[in-house]
């Protein structure tokens, strides 16, 4: 064993005790297993929500991105703030709800909101379709971050295997407290590693930022402006207004928003959470500094560049730290991830087919169901596919669609009702889907379209079409009475 997979090796066992620790002198049932009793403090929300920042997406994709596309790469810290900013109105209000009607996860919510089981079971297969592939993605990052950091004395998909039963083993023991325990541990090394990476490797091959940024002027000029058409102005501001409206919509992040104990914390963490952003920044400094420095890397080889040029830079034990880093940024959001998928399901499914569930066998179904989600989400992590990459594409598109429901649901008169809500969501999750998976744009029916349009993102235009069907269908069904079933379900529901 190698310096570097020591090192590794010692971060994973650490995480894993941690994770275990963490279900210490807790009482669990369902609540405090979810969303920790509602008893996290403004430390331990900061830390959970910027774990849905930190992944290995980022920490590969960020300078990935900003290696192979430039300046289109900050999309990513402008839709974060974005998010930041409307989350401070935003989720006091779904967790003052929610708190009041007991909810614990985002389908919950929609179906107490519209009265409707029916609008639970939608938004729970809406909201896994839409996290297996982001739990994918952490896994087969870990595999490659740890393989690559250990010089290839693991392989990828070993390390995957090992990642996942790690992960899979505290979630189920310690639930959400697992996932907030070792966000201490990841986000103190994400923040020392990615800090002096940010900084030491463009001073270290240019003598400093400016310099840096200047050489790649020189070179590529091209690398730090948006591009004419494609990944164009009017792509960079459709996506950003639509991940920014999906950040919270994401299964994880809204259940990591019901375990706060209170409106105060989620509106301190809205105002502190940007300034953590700006770490990304140096995420970028290290992809920029690897075009001129290792160019060549093709297509997802890009994903590497950060890895590759601290190989080429830095001693193995340094490599050790950053895999552990790397590690991490992993495990966390998997945890959470795998937390919310189980619960969404356990509530919208289990519970309603079996309603007299005690809150023991709510937890046997959650551990099961976290079981089955990370044995799927392995298979697909080892058999890779077209679908999983048509799939990640979609991801935010498709929970984007959830965006109108949820904003009608958080005024005092809604104007939608469940038909429309429902309607307008399966419009959107459609188009979305087909267009996506035929490869189709605006120019396909429109050729003589400007480029200024056929770049808007394929959510936003899918968006506003759900949102119009939203508007007749509630519109025409005003006055069709809710079922008395229905109501009775609800009722179990609360």
């Amino acid at each position: 064993m190698n310096i570097s997979l020591l090192i590794i090796s010692i971060f994973l066992v650490l995480a894993l005790y941690l994770g275990i620790k963490a279900r210490k002198g807790k009482d669990m049932d369902m609540e405090q297993f979810a969303v920790g009793g509602r008893g996290f403090g403004t430390f331990f929300i900061f830390l959970l929500i910027a774990g849905e920042i930190y992944t290995t997406f980022t920490f590969l994709g960020g300078s990935g991105w900003a290696y192979s596309k430039g300046a289109a790469a900050y999309y990513v810290p402008a839709y974060i703030f974005l998010a930041y900013v409307l989350s401070y109105w935003l989720v006091p209000k779904i967790w003052r709800y929610s708190k009041r009607h007991s909810i614990i996860s985002q389908p919950e919510y929609f179906a107490s909101k519209y009265k409707s089981r029916t609008m639970g079971m939608i938004v729970a297969v809406l909201g896994s379709l839409a996290l297996v592939p982001y739990i994918v993605i952490q896994l087969k990052g870990l595999g490659i971050i740890v393989s690559e950091a250990s010089y290839g004395a693991i392989s990828p998909v070993a390390a995957s295997v090992i990642g996942a039963v790690v992960v899979t083993t505290y979630v189920m023991i310690s639930g959400i407290h697992g996932s907030a325990w070792t966000a201490i541990l990841k986000d103190f090394m994400i923040l020392v590693v990615v800090i002096f990476l940010g900084i030491y490797i463009p001073f270290h091959y240019f003598g400093g930022i400016q310099p840096m940024f200047e050489t790649v002027q020189a070179a590529k000029p091209e690398m730090l402006v948006l591009a004419d058409q494609g990944l164009s102005q009017s792509w960079f501001v459709s996506t950003v207004l639509l991940n920014a409206l999906g950040f919270y919509l994401l299964p994880q992040t809204f259940m990591v928003v019901l375990s706060s104990n209170g409106e105060r914390t989620l509106r301190k963490n809205a105002i502190a959470l940007p300034l953590y952003t700006l770490l990304l920044l140096f995420v970028f400094f290290i992809g920029f500094t690897a075009i001129m420095e290792i160019p060549g890397l093709q297509g997802a080889d890009g994903d590497l560049s950060l890895l590759r040029l601290a190989i080429q830079t830095f001693d193995p034990w340094v490599i050790g730290v950053i895999g552990a880093a790397g590690l991490l940024t992993a495990l966390v959001p998997a945890s959470v991830m795998l937390m919310a998928a189980s619960v969404g399901l356990t509530n919208s499914f289990y519970k309603v087919l079996v309603p007299a569930a005690t809150e023991t066998h709510q937890l046997i179904v959650s551990r099961i169901i976290i079981i089955g989600i990370s044995i799927i989400a392995l298979i697909v992590t080892v058999t890779g596919g077209e679908a999983l990459a048509i799939l990640n594409i979609m991801s935010y598109s498709l929970i984007t669609q959830l965006a109108p429901s949820l904003f009608c649901s958080l005024s005092k008169t809604n104007m939608i009702n469940k038909f429309g809500a429902m309607a307008g969501i399966l419009a959107g999750v459609l188009i979305v889907l087909y267009a996506t998976i035929a490869d189709l744009k605006v120019a396909t029916f429109l050729p003589d379209i400007p480029h200024v349009i056929n770049d808007i993102s394929t959510g936003v235009i899918a968006l506003l079409f759900n949102i119009l069907v939203t508007f007749i269908v509630s519109a025409l069904t005003k006055h069709i009475s809710m079922q008395q079933t229905e109501m009775n379900d609800l009722d179990k529901i609360s």
